[in-house]
Parts: C-alpha cells; sequence; structure tokens
C-alpha cells in the first residue's frame, strides 16, 4: 500500500500538531465541520459535557422553522446521524440513564425535522425509527424507575400522531418489568374509563374542519378502541399472557391466518395442544394465500397430537400447492432410506409439470435438479418467454456448461419476451452464438441461424 493512501495509519505519521492544524484549516467557514470538532471536544471532558452540548443543539433543532434544502438535507442527515451515534456509542456505555434521556429526546425531535424537510426517499425516517430498538438496551442497563418510564411511554404512545413509538412497549419491556407494566396497564385501564370527548366541545372552526373529514364520536371512539385493543396486545405479548392477547384481539384479527399462527405456537408453548387447532381452524388461510407460518403452525399442532402420518401427508400437500421446498424437505427427510429417492423423484415431475412455469424453473433451479429443470425446458418452449429474462439469464448461467440446449431456449424465450433492451438483446443474441456452436443436436428446435432468421421476421424494427 502507498505511504499516500488517505487511510487513518499514514495520516498519524502526519503527528497530532500537525493533524490539528489542518482541521483548523478544513473546518474554518464549514459550520458542520466546526459543530462536530466541538462535540468531540466535549467528549474529551466527559460525557456529561458531551450531553450538555448535545441537548443545546438538539433544543435549537427543535425551535428552528425554516426549510431544509434538498442541498442541505444530506449534510443535515450525516449530522443526525452522528447525534445517534454519540449518544449510543459515547454516552450510554458510561451513563446509561443519561444516554437513554438523550435518546429519547432524539426521537421526539422527528415531528418538527418532519415538518422542515421532505423525506421522500426514507432516510431521515429510517435514521429517526432506528433509534427506538436502541432504547431497549440502553433502558435496562439505565435501572429506571417503573412508575416514571411507565409515563413516559404512556404519553408516547397515547399521543403518536407520527407513528414514531410502534412497538416501544415490546421493545422497553425488560426495563418496565412487571411493576412498570401494571403501571401502564392502569394507565389504559383510566383512558378506556373517560369518555370521549364530544365535538361539539370543539372550537366552530376544528368542528367544522372534523365534519368535513367525517370525524364524528363515533370515528373518535373507534380510534380510541384501537389504541387500547393495539397497547393491551403489546403488554400481553411482553408478558407472555396467552389468554390477555386473545382478549386484546378483534374477531376480524383472530381470523388472519398470520395471527392464528401465531396465537397457536403460543397456545402449542403453554400446553394447550387442542386450543392451538381450534385456533388454527378458526383463522384457515385461502387455497390461494401463502401461508408458511400458519402451515408450520398446523403442523407442530399435528405433531403434539401424535398425528406423523397426517403430518407428511400436509407437508406433501404444502409442496404440491406452491413448490415448498422447506415442506418437501422435511418430508424427504421423515422417510425411510430408499423411498426418500422415490418420492423426490415425484417431486421432481410434479414440479416439470406444474402449472406457473416461473414457479417451476425458480423451484427446480435452487432445488437444485439441472437434469430435471433441463427436461422441462425443452418440453415447454412455448411457456419460455413469459420468465422473467433476469431469472431465465440466471438459469441459463447455470445450464450452460452440461445442458447448453436447455441454455439456449431460455435466453431465447428472454428474446422472445419483449421485455429486453436493445442493448440486451446483443447481448442476448452474442450468448445464444456461443452456445450454437456447443450443441449437437438442437431436438426439434431451429438451429441459430433458423432463429435469427425467425427473430428477424417477427422483429423487423
Amino acid at each position: 500500500m502507498s505511504k499516500k493512501t488517505l487511510n487513518a495509519q499514514n495520516l498519524t505519521r502526519l503527528g497530532a500538531d500537525h493533524l490539528a492544524e489542518l482541521l483548523m484549516e478544513l473546518s474554518t467557514g464549514n459550520a458542520d465541520m466546526q459543530r462536530r470538532l466541538r462535540l468531540e471536544l466535549s467528549h474529551d471532558l466527559g460525557p456529561q459535557e458531551l450531553a450538555r452540548d448535545l441537548r443545546k443543539r438538539l433544543a435549537s433543532l427543535r425551535r428552528a422553522k425554516s426549510n431544509i434544502s434538498w442541498r442541505k438535507r444530506k449534510a443535515f442527515l450525516k449530522e443526525l446521524g452522528g447525534m445517534q451515534e454519540m449518544i449510543k456509542d459515547r454516552i450510554a456505555p458510561d451513563d446509561p440513564a443519561l444516554g437513554f434521556d438523550l435518546m429519547w429526546d432524539f426521537i421526539d425531535l422527528a415531528p418538527s425535522v418532519f415538518m422542515r424537510t421532505s423525506d421522500s426517499s426514507g432516510e431521515i425516517g429510517d435514521l429517526f425509527q432506528s433509534s427506538l430498538p436502541l432504547l431497549g438496551p440502553i433502558g435496562e442497563r439505565a435501572l429506571l424507575e417503573p412508575e416514571g418510564l411507565a409515563d413516559r411511554v404512556w404519553q408516547a404512545v397515547s399521543n403518536d400522531g407520527f407513528g414514531l413509538y410502534q412497538g416501544l412497549i415490546t421493545i422497553l419491556a425488560p426495563a418496565l418489568g412487571a411493576p412498570g407494566l401494571t403501571a401502564l396497564k392502569a394507565r389504559i385501564d383510566r383512558y378506556e374509563a373517560k369518555p370521549v370527548q364530544d365535538p361539539k366541545m370543539d372550537h366552530e372552526a376544528l368542528a367544522f374542519l372534523r365534519a368535513l373529514r367525517s370525524e364524528t364520536g363515533n370515528y373518535r371512539a373507534d380510534q380510541k378502541a384501537r389504541l387500547i385493543r393495539q397497547l393491551r396486545q403489546e403488554i400481553a405479548e411482553a408478558e407472555g399472557d396467552v389468554d390477555a392477547l386473545l382478549a386484546s384481539l378483534s374477531p376480524g384479527a383472530l381470523r388472519h391466518p398470520g395471527t392464528g399462527a401465531d396465537l397457536a405456537q403460543k397456545l402449542l408453548a403453554a400446553g394447550r395442544v387442542e386450543e392451538a387447532m381450534a385456533r388454527l381452524s378458526a383463522s384457515r388461510p385461502d387455497p390461494e394465500e401463502e401461508a408458511r407460518d400458519w402451515n408450520a403452525a398446523y403442523i407442530a399442532c399435528l405433531a403434539a397430537q401424535g398425528h406423523g402420518d397426517e403430518v407428511q401427508a400436509f407437508r406433501w400437500q404444502c409442496f404440491e400447492a406452491r413448490l415448498d421446498s422447506e415442506q418437501l424437505r422435511a418430508h424427504l427427510a421423515a422417510l425411510p432410506d430408499f423411498d426418500d429417492v422415490e418420492a423426490e423423484d415425484s417431486a421432481m415431475s410434479h414440479a416439470q409439470s406444474y402449472g406457473n412455469v416461473t414457479a417451476a424453473l425458480r423451484f427446480l433451479l435452487e432445488w437444485p435438479a439441472l437434469p430435471a429443470l433441463s427436461q422441462m425446458i425443452t418440453a415447454r418452449v412455448s411457456e419460455l418467454p413469459a420468465i422473467p429474462p433476469d431469472l431465465s439469464q440466471q438459469a441459463a448461467e447455470k445450464l450452460r456448461t452440461r445442458y447448453p440446449l436447455a441454455a439456449c431456449l431460455l435466453l431465447r424465450g428472454a428474446l422472445m419476451s419483449g421485455r429486453l433492451s436493445t442493448e440486451q438483446i446483443q447481448e442476448v443474441l452474442a450468448d445464444c452464438a456461443t452456445l450454437d456452436s456447443e450443441i449437437t443436436d438442437y431436438e426439434g428446435q431451429p438451429d441459430h441461424a433458423g432463429f435469427l432468421a425467425d427473430l428477424k421476421a417477427r422483429l423487423s424494427r
């Protein structure tokens, strides 16, 4: 490595004094760099001093009203990321309680930032969202007072206009502990007991706007009920209380296959096998619906009931319906020696004739079963243009050494799909020409010259 390469090791050779001079020179007129250098100096004096400066900066950003232009957006995002990193890596390890307060204040900054900048890429929102899970481990180390933390959580989740605090109870459940979760439930109960505010008590202008949005008392009551149900559900999940979780879910949610699968697994863990099966029966997915979690829970219930033969039959059914490789592997693993070979051959035959040629190709490619894939391609030439060109090219690359004809036919399908650019067409035609020299028998398909003539006739442009 050259000694002139810009890296930390080479720069260290310049010496601390010279580097300090360079930093002063580079930071002149650069407010962002000066701000970062001041924070580094504050950290050198201790976490308390760094926290004081970060609080000042957070307060300044919260008070700001001017829009953040697209020119400044990148630098602003970098500053936010630097602040998050300093709280997480510089303050929280030495003073978890202080780090927790600062990270919370940092997340609270989000609404004022959203009002001042366009976040079409979602990067700023993602940065604030990534801060929320950091509260969990910091909060555990901080040994926070449960009642006070419950108050803080309640204020956040009950006034969450931007959806910043979704999942907060789950994240902070270890820090809240049983006393904190109990205190949080008490606050939810008190909120539920309060009557919904009468819209007539609003200012006339607000009442008019709410009328335009059809924000009637029923709307408010429904909104309140949804919040209560959501929070109780999250607490029940945190406490591992299956009965409370069941009580918190709406009838519609209980019919959802994903919810049914989750509940069934929890009931199974509690030894309530029959109830688990009943939950699955009440949330059975539609035949066309992808339901891997539901299938896994159903198999677990069958196994818990000792229905080994039904488990195997259901695994095969899942494979046949959606070419589920995970279920097929589990099915084959449970078969005696030699029986698994015959079953795998049957599975590959089924995959070759599966209705969706793209799904069939993907399965045989990933299994992998290249001989079966080659046979399927030569048998279903007319369907190959329906396969996404990038998948066809990926499969052709895997096949070209041992099965050049199958690779060539896949590439021809990509050409006939009409989804390639002029440049891509030229590249694929060149690949077909290369494969032509390796193909000794086109098995009734046109050779390269014949295909090219046909292609030119179809695509005269």
